[in-house]
């Protein structure tokens, strides 16, 4: 996102979110804890839906206005730059995987199952929770990249359509309670108790409707009379789901969306401070790297079953922020300097002398 266009609230956010997915991922080997601090990291798979919300708006602040003017001519420099912007650390941290998988082989040591040598092509394609494989394997967090990846294509569809409909903000609001009711009939449909269960089947769809709120909740935010029915929806979402009255799988994205369109409104100074921020702009790589960190660390230095101790816990904390900090700087940003560089056919034709 550009420096214009940020808004810095929204990416310390993002970085407040990596780290709860962090925590989730590590909750079995955490040393007891609070039950308030315990109960809120057992739903810290809860913040990828908040990446998914918090993306369609941002992706939408960005480029809904090059597209909306431009129309598909604007699409392929869009693809370029979110290829760029997800696919080479992706490919990084995958083959920094592929490469653990090959040295216990080599050491003869066992090669845990959810390492698939066959499902690998599907995964350098983004295209593994397309619904082609039968569970999360490989870089387990990196399920929510493929099912972004769907969304970014979908993305100039949805925009060229809503173009076209001049709704009022209540109307807006209604159908982003429209998205999330149908998302949890189709989670009721399959059985599932929440959100997190049969992921590679259900991620797109988990996806795609928490990214067409985020784009909804743009919409609002942008004519900036959106605030009484985003902060009603996202209201009545806390209430119901304090109550029972409502599944996590309706309650959170209204709750989410709320919660963008307050940040952004208000864009609060705390929130985008230079600590935070920084654990925004690394976010990306913190939630990449972090899972295959932790098997790497836990096959080097965790021997026994059941929780680990707070000295090593501290440790592996602060590798995954010194790595994520210096994949961010020579992975990340050069990567993504080097493809934006390179020019697609409609920008060169662009750019042709008349």
């Amino acid at each position: 996102m550009s420096a214009r266009l940020e808004l810095r609230a929204l990416t310390g956010a993002r970085g407040i979110a990596a780290w709860l997915v962090v925590f989730y991922h590590l909750r079995l080997s955490l040393p007891p804890l609070p039950d308030a601090i315990a109960a809120v990291i057992a739903r810290g798979y809860l913040a990828v839906d908040f990446f998914f919300v918090l993306s369609g708006f941002v992706i939408a602040l960005s480029w809904r206005d090059r597209i909306e003017q431009r129309g598909w001519a604007a699409v392929p420099a869009f693809l370029k730059r979110r290829f760029a912007r997800v696919w080479p650390l992706h490919a990084f941290v995958l083959t920094g995987g592929v490469a653990l998988a090959a040295a216990l082989w080599a050491t003869g040591r066992h090669v845990p199952d959810d390492f698939p040598f066959a499902e690998l092509p599907l995964h350098y394609l983004l295209i593994q929770n397309w619904g082609l494989t039968p569970s999360l394997s490989w870089n387990d967090p990196a399920w929510s990249i493929s099912a972004e990846f769907a969304a970014y294509l979908a993305f100039p569809a949805l925009v060229l359509i809503a173009s076209r409909r001049r709704l009022p903000p209540a109307a807006w609001g209604a159908l982003i309670v429209a998205i999330a009711a149908m998302l949890s009939v189709a989670n009721g449909v399959r059985g599932a108790a929440g959100l997190n269960f049969g992921i590679a089947q259900f991620g797109v769809i988990r996806c795609l409707a928490g990214f067409s709120i985020g784009m909804i909740v743009h919409t609002l935010w942008s004519s900036r009379r959106g605030f009484g029915p985003v902060a009603g929806i996202a209201g009545l979402a806390i209430v119901a789901a304090a109550m029972g009255w409502a599944g996590e799988a309706l309650a959170v994205p209204l709750i989410f969306a709320g919660i963008v369109f307050a940040l952004a409104y208000r864009d609060p100074r705390w929130l985008g401070g230079t600590v935070l921020h920084r654990l925004g702009e690394w976010s990306y790589a913190t939630y990449l790297a972090h899972f295959l960190m932790w098997k790497a660390f836990k096959l080097a230095f965790v021997h026994a079953p059941g929780p680990v101790g707070w000295p090593l816990i501290g440790v592996y904390l602060a590798l995954v922020l010194a790595v994520s900090a210096l994949l961010y700087r020579f992975v990340e940003l050069p990567a993504q300097a080097w493809i934006n560089r390179t020019p697609t056919k409609a920008g060169a034709r662009n750019r042709a002398p008349a």
